[in-house]
């Protein structure tokens, strides 16, 4: 039997959430919040690294970008009115229904997959930029994942991940604090077992042809209600990778 990456657990899980994708009061309040912290990263690194104008409408117009794990297409769109030929691809058929029928409401030509990261690698697809945003912590093989993930990136691309740290910390704000207390995420969305330290992925990927550019914290500030790039990693954080030309 081949190996697999899809935790059917976790994608039943989203699968029963998809129609709430869009609703930015509903189950997926927090990302709706984190993305702009994550949208304005992604563009400030692919615009240095690829050496673009950013006072181009559409300054990523000719890249290829892949949205891996990629839900409803919180983050699909934005790519793709920036100019991007972007590829959502998700496990789960619901959450990929869902973001067809957005993006089609929404006027954007985006190609969306319900399909894995291995299949896409098995097939020998690349992209300029690989976002692999929030999905890590929900798959079944972590290191068959990352490598499938990192043999999708072009010579010379970008791979942006973004975690949760394992760490006693993360344990009480994102499962004790977020799930329990505060209500922002269904209980049981996050397993402590599943959250990665940065230097267990940065080991799998340089063994798979990337190397670390950048990496940051993502901290939750109470008082203005929003997320901001920090230097504290132990519970949110984002890593930004560059495939080996």
């Amino acid at each position: 039997m081949a190996a697999s990456t899809i935790s059917d657990e976790e994608v039943r899980k989203f699968s029963d959430l998809a129609e709430q994708w869009w609703d930015p009061s509903g189950q997926f309040k927090p990302l709706h919040k984190l993305n702009p912290v994550r949208l304005a990263y992604i563009r400030e690194q692919v615009l240095a690294h690829f050496k673009l104008d950013g006072t181009k409408r559409h300054p990523f117009e000719g890249m290829k970008f892949l949205d891996i794990g990629c839900g409803g297409g919180l983050l699909c769109e934005p790519m793709a009115r920036l100019g991007a030929e972007v590829t959502g691809a998700d496990a789960s058929e619901r959450n990929i229904g869902i973001a067809k029928i957005h993006a089609e409401q929404s006027g954007l030509d985006i190609k969306y997959l319900a399909t894995t990261s291995e299949a896409l690698a098995q097939k020998g697809e690349q992209y300029d930029v690989v976002l692999n945003m929030e999905v890590v912590e929900h798959v079944a093989d972590v290191p068959l994942f990352l490598k499938s993930c990192s043999a999708l990136v072009k010579p010379g691309g970008l791979m942006f991940i973004a975690t949760i740290n394992r760490t006693a910390k993360a344990y009480a704000l994102a499962i004790i604090g977020a799930e329990y207390v505060l209500g922002w995420l269904p209980r049981g969305t996050h397993s402590f077992s599943k959250f990665l330290t940065p230097e267990e992925i940065i080991s799998i990927i340089s063994r798979n042809s990337l190397s670390i550019r950048d990496k940051c914290g993502v901290s939750f500030n109470p008082l203005h209600d929003q997320w901001r790039k920090s230097r504290d990693m132990s519970v949110n954080y984002m890593l930004l990778a560059e495939k080996k030309g």
